[in-house]
């Protein structure tokens, strides 16, 4: 007699919003978690019904604080030790994603570190969307599904039927992610070239190609501080732009961010509901990627391809 697996979804406390949309759009209620939590900080998590031998799968971003993360390792143990038959880590925004390698001397590899505490805690597979680094799916040993946001910005973009649109990259480093957008729109590509000091702070930035009398929608991984998004938005303008318009997959919006955005000439910055929303604005607004991890979830569950998640990048 063959047994079906069971299905069960849990979700981390910092992505409770996008975990309860999920679950609808793959069919199910999500499991009850409950957390004690002690006066220095410290938590412990338990989940308030068997998992043995069912497929598990945990739902949480593992951006900043570290507590996010040490939720996330710290369900996965549990479920391990509950003797779950599947589980997969669902992590919508990977966070230390930007420590991919080293760039001087005597600092670590943070992306290589979290893929193996992942991977030590218990996971058996990784979903997840839009890595800053590619590379970083071959940190991992176990399967890793790596979903483009693309999937959900290309039909958007179309949808408003943009004249004389031009893709941007906000830097060098984004030029792939552009010219993949490009390839789907059928449009030009402009490139920015910035220089840092450190982390967040722009010394110099300037065009590569030409942007007059075009709607520019920029296009990025992430968007944290905003230095880069708004300084670039405020180049396309001084250099003949009508409009722009960013497209970014991971809100993280810090410190000032949001102030930077209004003051900034983008007309509107589109991102994802990987991070929960943070406070609302008139410029910021958000499309749900919760049936993209609902689909690829199902799919997962019931081995079957998930290809055509991949389709726009």
């Amino acid at each position: 007699m063959i047994v079906e697996t069971a299905v069960k979804i849990f979700s981390c406390t910092q992505s409770m919003t996008l975990s309860k949309q999920i679950a609808k759009e793959f069919g199910q209620d999500l499991g009850i978690v409950s957390f004690q939590r002690y006066s220095d900080g410290e938590f412990q998590p338990s989940f308030e019904e068997s998992v043995r031998g069912s497929r598990v799968f945990i739902i949480g971003s593992t951006n900043p604080s570290t507590d996010n993360l040490m939720e996330m390792l710290l369900m996965l143990d549990a479920a391990k030790r509950a003797s779950a038959r599947h589980i997969t880590a669902v992590i919508p925004y990977f966070g230390w994603a930007r420590q991919d390698r080293k760039d001087k001397p005597r600092v670590p590899i943070g992306a290589k570190l979290v893929a193996k505490l992942l991977e030590s805690a218990g996971a058996t597979r990784i979903i997840t969307m839009d890595l800053h680094a590619d590379q970083i799916q071959g940190f991992f040993e176990k399967p890793v599904d790596h979903l483009y946001a693309s999937s959900i910005f290309v039909p958007y973009l179309e949808s408003l039927n943009i004249d004389n649109l031009t893709i941007a990259s906000p830097d060098m480093g984004g030029s792939k992610r552009a010219y993949a957008y490009s390839k789907f729109l059928d449009s030009d590509v402009v490139i920015c070239y910035k220089q840092r000091s450190k982390g967040n702070a722009i010394t110099h930035m300037e065009l590569i190609g030409d942007v007059t009398g075009k709607n520019v929608v920029l296009i990025d991984d992430m968007v944290d501080t905003a230095g880069t998004l708004t300084k670039a938005a405020d180049l396309m303008i001084e250099k003949g732009a009508e409009s722009v318009i960013a497209i970014c997959t991971h809100a993280l919006l810090s410190g000032d961010a949001y102030e930077k955005i209004e003051k900034s000439k983008l007309n509107k910055l589109i991102t994802s509901d990987s991070i929960e929303v943070k406070k609302e604005s008139n410029k910021v607004e958000h499309l749900s990627c919760s049936k993209m991890f609902a689909e690829a979830m199902y799919n997962i569950h019931h081995n079957k391809s998930i290809d055509k998640l991949f389709i726009n990048k």
